[in-house]
């Protein structure tokens, strides 16, 4: 399962490292952070998650900003919580790209700002599985 973690929800992803396939799973509207780590956590079992993807949000210069310290805060926290294994992703322009993905779609990402943080979440599993692709020699 992916995160695409905001200020104001969590975009969420799901799919299967045997089939690379990748689906939109919703989102979360933020609340506090315990509220938050019990929905996400709640999502995962419903889902049958074995690992959880959080996307971070570096700089263009790949540096941390204060946005990314805030998700990295968030990931220290659910590997606290659980025993699932937590990778992180980079995941700039994510958003962006969800954008226009749902653009192309004929719909408006400014009127569905849910609908952006799970295509985003979607983009950020995505580039999780192709990394790890790469990395174990495949296309």
């Amino acid at each position: 399962m992916a995160l695409d973690l905001g200020d104001r929800r969590v975009g969420l992803a799901v799919g299967s490292d045997g089939t690379d396939l990748v689906f939109p799973a919703g989102h979360i509207v933020r609340a506090k952070l315990a509220q938050d780590m019990e929905r996400v956590l709640e999502v995962a079992k419903d889902r049958g998650a074995e690992s959880v993807v959080v996307g971070i949000p570096y700089n263009q210069e790949g540096k941390l900003g204060p946005q990314a310290k805030k998700v990295q805060g968030f990931v220290r926290a659910l590997r606290k919580r659980t025993g699932m294994p937590v990778y992180t992703v980079d995941e700039r322009f994510t958003s962006v790209e969800a954008e226009g993905l749902l653009r192309e779609a004929g719909r408006q990402p400014s009127r569905d700002k849910g609908s952006v943080d799970e295509a985003a979440a979607v983009l950020i599993l995505r580039r999780f599985l192709e990394s790890r692709d790469v990395e174990a020699g495949g296309a």
